[in-house]
């Protein structure tokens, strides 16, 4: 791999293309708001998650499928992450959810990946207001349920709204980035 010195490694998992779309447009975004900085993206079903050990500044997408569980390609790459050494890296996740359908477990997977990437020291930026959204629970709520440990989406019930808020959510990892 060419020097990632400065670079964003931006790892995902998509089983049905939604998060790997949001994916790219955060790669596009914020490839034009931190030029010359790269925004390199993994489709972590083809490379190791010990790449991401590269870069000090890194971005991870997720869905919750069904009842809380995990894409099935961070699921069959869960025991990997305990090993990682990400102690000071800087952090910021990004989910897909269905709020309607699934209202009692909304992002909870990328609640459970926060969980799993504070358990080894990483620094995280990116954390997303609440409001706009009609869910019952979600294991992704921090600071008395205000926040979001990062970007919710859900393209299955407000996907009008999705663009703006990757745009928003990009906008605001730039100024958070910029104070790290």
């Amino acid at each position: 791999m060419a020097n990632t010195a400065g670079n964003i490694g931006l790892f995902y998992g998509s089983s049905t293309c939604y998060t790997e779309m949001a994916a790219e447009k955060i790669q596009t975004q914020l490839s034009q708001l931190l030029h010359p900085r790269e925004i390199i993206l993994f489709n972590i079903k083809d490379v190791a998650l010990q790449q991401a050990e590269q870069f000090e500044t890194l971005i991870f997408g997720i869905s919750t499928w069904d009842f809380g569980e995990l894409q099935e390609d961070w699921e069959s790459h869960w025991d990997e992450i305990k090993d990682l050494h990400l102690a000071n890296k800087t952090v910021a996740i990004f989910g897909l959810g269905d709020q309607m359908g699934y209202s009692d477990w909304f992002q909870d997977a990328m609640g459970i990946l926060h969980d799993e990437l504070a358990a080894l020291g990483c620094q995280f930026v990116g954390y997303w207001p609440n409001q706009g959204y009609e869910f019952n629970q979600s294991k992704a709520l921090i600071a008395e349920g205000e926040y979001f440990v990062g970007l919710s989406l859900d393209d299955e019930n407000q996907y009008d709204l999705s663009d703006e808020r990757i745009t928003t959510w990009c906008r605001l990892l730039v100024d958070e980035l910029a104070s790290v």
